[in-house]
């Protein structure tokens, strides 16, 4: 099943659930299937929890992967999806593993990464762990190579989130950042995941990213895993609102979700 599309409403991007961003809380989510030129598909819900824990806060770690001051938005980005059932991870080109990731996640999404390096028949792919920044060096002989032309820059500034393609930018859509106190992480970063929130308040969808706070070292009994998202409260859209997390209204995430691919660059800056 390929994972880029080859036209804005044509994909076969797999979308999976069940792992919990910082600005979700308890929220629970459910796996879906794969989107197409059909209308954004109705997902099966499930019963979501109930109560929103608080967040404990602790200093967290600040590495971010490269200049941030630049916008990240190549022409063109090169991704790898895992084919087989696992993949060795690295942490030099040809050197022994240090760990092996399981295709699909535990969420059930396929593990795709976004590739910044490759030599002699590996690839350095971002990570979703801790530290922000974490790479790691896999055999191209176990994972499919393609390109996807979508990059999403996420200005903190003035809470905007430009949508380029080709090295352009094609939209331009207002969001909702990280408050002062919990603030959106800068850095350079890659959507992993499309998940299906079943709690009311997040939208129909949200990306997770390869982000986790500087601030929340957990949050809702996940590690405090960044997410970009839709919302109930639109008033929040255009201002810093959230635990560091990316609202965007559900329309414009519904138009996002119907593009992006598994791997896509996702700055925040």
């Amino acid at each position: 099943m390929p994972i880029l599309p080859t036209e804005p409403r044509r994909r076969a991007t797999l979308i999976a659930a069940a792992v919990a961003v910082v600005c979700a809380g308890a929220v629970a989510f459910v796996a879906l299937g794969p989107l197409s030129a059909a209308p954004t598909p109705t997902p099966t819900r499930s019963v979501a929890a109930s109560a929103t824990p608080t967040p404990t806060a602790t200093p967290g770690p600040t590495r971010s992967a490269g200049p941030t001051d630049a916008v990240d938005a190549p022409v063109s980005t090169t991704v790898a999806a895992v084919r087989g059932d696992s993949v060795p991870v690295s942490s030099t080109p040809g050197g022994a593993a240090t760990s092996t990731l399981s295709n699909p996640q535990q969420s059930g999404a396929p593990l795709v990464f976004r590739v910044v390096d490759q030599q002699d028949g590996w690839a350095q792919v971002q990570l979703a762990q801790r530290p922000n920044g974490s790479t790691g060096w896999v055999p191209t002989s176990a994972v499919t190579l393609s390109e996807d032309p979508y990059a999403i820059v996420v200005t903190r500034a003035d809470n905007t989130l430009d949508l380029y393609k080709d090295g352009k930018v094609v939209d331009s859509y207002p969001v909702a950042t990280g408050t002062g106190g919990t603030p959106s992480p800068i850095g350079r970063f890659a959507l992993t995941e499309l998940l299906a929130p079943t709690n009311s308040g997040y939208g129909p969808y949200a990306y997770g990213t390869t982000a986790f706070s500087d601030v929340l070292n957990s949050f809702g009994g996940g590690p405090g895993q960044i997410g970009l998202h839709g919302t109930d409260d639109s008033s929040s859209i255009g201002t810093a609102a959230s635990h560091g997390c990316i609202r965007m209204h559900n329309a414009d995430i519904s138009a996002l979700a119907e593009l992006l691919p598994l791997g896509t660059p996702f700055q925040v800056r």
